[in-house]
């Protein structure tokens, strides 16, 4: 080789260390003089050589979309990263996601993309979503709009310049976001900001074990997890750990626009109807009211009934085990539950089962006040038909199955003229009710037309005894049907 061609190629490279210096330089001027500081006065537009403008600030009074997840019913999550770490760093965090077949999605300060571009073309490359992490990291909770605005649309401008690409969506700093945030990024065509639901606060510098540990605690449907990749060096040996949970729970982890892509737009509650089916009502002393424990229909037809709430790996895993049977029940869900987790409720409705009124704080009826009672059941009747989309059935079942006949009229005046009881409880919310107990009460006390009550709790047996409750039950010749076929097949 001549000494021409060997100096070839370190010129090329001076070149291009040239280039990105003047790049980054350029970038600090843009950032300095068009954001500034937050304490600093921005005029309302740029202005290019001459004073005439270069890029107006644009306003609006709409609000992009904005999300701490995603509602959907599927077992999906979308694993996110905040920042940009050193190359080695990123390098060793993408060898883990390939390793475990993951497509994550990264947001990306416009100044790191600027400073190392090549990483974040191996992280597109991949097959990973880039979205923008503003300008340099900025936490925006004391911005201006102008500044919020430019500062965003600058950090898309550097993303599209460098990796061909525009961004979406916009997460700040911290995750957390203002209405001129979502301004700006409704101004700027955006789809939405994006805040988080699982967090494990990897800027403590927990174990990279630590931070598995958290994200296996709190995964559930629809989640968008945060981590950092420029704080916390574990972070791409926490992978393996959110991997191996994930497939353990069934969950798949995908990215943010997968996720988008499969879920739902929730609509506000006033678009859903029914959502007014209930009313406080206290002309309650001549209403009429249905309430039943049993209902026999001759053809061994029973119905099995879910009480309460519990966790997403409790749900999910009854609701495996009765899809393996082909069983379809009712679930009496407590509201103030399920609006700790909206996804679950949906995923028992869209798996076939009915949605039911259990009141929203389980109160015992009997020792509310009309005024209380009411309101407590209304309060509930909107958390379900918010969290599942769809109202549910017009049937209360009073916690614990306490009741009389004062507190049943009560109910009857909200809209709620159906109350359902049950014949078959084997108590199973007690922890110390082992599997087979359970299992043989509901074997020894079912009959044609029994309503069978079980509940939801974590922490207690009623999985490990419904496979076996269902094959005997199956196996004698009773039929389970829904609430509402029971009810209807008893009519005839």
């Amino acid at each position: 080789m001549g000494q021409d061609e060997a100096v070839k190629p370190r010129k090329t490279k001076y070149a291009a260390a040239a280039v990105l210096v003047l790049l980054l330089v350029a970038s600090l001027v843009v950032y300095f003089v068009l954001v500034k500081s937050p304490g600093e006065e921005v005029q309302p537009e740029d202005t290019a050589q001459g004073g005439s403008p270069a890029h107006e600030v644009r306003y609006t009074d709409e609000l992009s979309n904005a999300m701490d997840d995603v509602f959907t019913s599927r077992k999906e999550l979308a694993l996110t990263f905040n920042g940009m770490a050193d190359g080695e760093t990123m390098d060793k965090l993408l060898h883990e996601l390939d390793q475990y077949r993951i497509k994550a999605t990264f947001f990306l300060p416009g100044m790191r993309v600027a400073e190392e571009p090549d990483v974040a073309e191996r992280i597109l490359a991949a097959g990973h979503q880039i979205e923008n992490n503003t300008l340099n990291l900025q936490d925006m909770s004391t911005m201006s709009y102008e500044q919020i605005y430019k500062d965003i649309r600058l950090a898309n401008e550097v993303i599209e310049r460098e990796l061909g690409m525009r961004p979406q969506y916009v997460r700040t700093k911290s995750g957390e976001y203002t209405e001129n945030v979502r301004k700006a990024a409704a101004a700027l065509g955006m789809k939405g900001v994006v805040r988080y639901s699982i967090n494990p606060r990897d800027r403590d510098m927990q174990s990279a074990e630590e931070i598995g540990q958290y994200v296996a605690r709190y995964m559930r449907r629809g989640s968008i997890v945060t981590l950092n990749t420029h704080i916390n060096p574990e972070v791409p040996g926490a992978i393996s750990y959110i991997a191996k949970a994930a497939e353990v729970k069934g969950f798949k982890l995908v990215t943010l626009n997968e996720l988008l892509d499969k879920g739902v737009l929730r609509k506000p509650l006033e678009e859903i109807p029914g959502y007014d089916a209930a009313k406080v009502n206290l002309d309650y002393a001549n209403v009429q009211y249905e309430m039943f424990k049993r209902l026999p229909t001759g053809k061994k037809q029973i119905a099995l009934t879910f009480d309460d709430w519990g966790s997403e790996d409790t749900v999910s895993k009854l609701l495996g085990i009765l899809e393996d049977y082909h069983v379809q029940a009712t679930f009496f869900l407590v509201g103030e539950g399920v609006e700790r987790n909206p996804n679950l409720a949906r995923a028992i409705y869209d798996a076939g089962h009915e949605i039911a009124n259990h009141s929203y704080s389980h109160r015992i009826v009997t020792t509310l006040t009309p005024e209380e009672l009411q309101e407590d059941i209304v309060k509930a009747h909107r958390a379900l038909t918010n969290a599942v989309q769809v109202a549910p059935l017009m049937i209360f079942r009073p916690p614990t199955g306490a009741i009389d006949e004062e507190a049943a009229k009560v109910i009857a005046a909200t809209g709620y003229k159906t109350i359902a009881l049950y014949d078959v409880t084997a108590l199973d919310w007690e922890p110390s009710r082992s599997a087979a107990e359970i299992a043989g009460i509901i074997k020894r006390d079912t009959k044609d037309g029994s309503i069978i009550l079980l509940h939801l709790h974590d922490n207690i047996h009623t999985p490990e005894a419904l496979p076996e409750v269902l094959e005997y039950l199956l196996a004698q010749g009773y039929t389970f049907v829904k609430l509402t076929d029971l009810m209807h097949n008893a009519k005839k």
